[in-house]
C-alpha cells in the first residue's frame, strides 16, 4: 500500500513491479492485495495497461483500515472483538490493560494515513 501511495497518480501498478521493489514474492503479494482489493482500497485493472492502484487517494485511506482488511482486524486479544470467547472473561483482570492498549493502537492508527507514512 505504501509502494501504491507513492506512485499515487502515476496510473496502474504492475505487481512484479512492486515486488522488484519492495524485495518480496509476486506469489506473496497477489495473496496479500486480495483482501485489500475486496474492501476497496484497492482498484485492478485487467489488460494492457492493467494493475493496481489505490481506490482513494492516500490521504484518504487510515492505516487502520489497511491493517483491519490485511489482518483481518486489529485486536489484540479475540476477547476485545466480542464477548464470550474466554471461559475466564468475568474474572480477567487483565482485560481492561489490553482494553486500554488495543484503544490507543486503534486511535493511533485512525490518525494517520498512507500520505502520513510517505511524507
Amino acid at each position: 500500500m505504501v509502494d501504491l501511495a507513492q506512485c499515487w497518480g502515476g496510473g496502474c501498478v504492475a505487481l512484479k513491479d512492486v515486488a522488484e521493489r519492495q524485495g518480496i514474492s509476486k506469489k506473496y503479494l497477489e495473496q496479500v492485495v486480495a483482501p485489500l482489493a475486496d474492501v476497496g482500497l484497492l482498484e485492478i485493472k485487467r489488460g494492457n495497461r492493467g494493475g493496481y492502484q489505490l481506490a482513494r487517494a492516500p490521504e484518504q485511506i487510515t492505516l487502520a483500515e489497511v491493517v483491519s482488511a490485511s489482518e483481518e482486524g486489529i485486536n489484540l486479544m479475540d476477547c476485545l472483538g466480542c464477548t464470550g470467547v474466554c471461559e475466564r472473561e468475568p474474572e480477567c483482570i487483565t482485560r481492561n490493560v489490553w482494553g486500554g492498549m488495543q484503544r490507543a493502537i486503534t486511535d493511533y492508527l485512525e490518525s494517520r494515513t498512507l500520505a502520513d507514512v510517505i511524507a
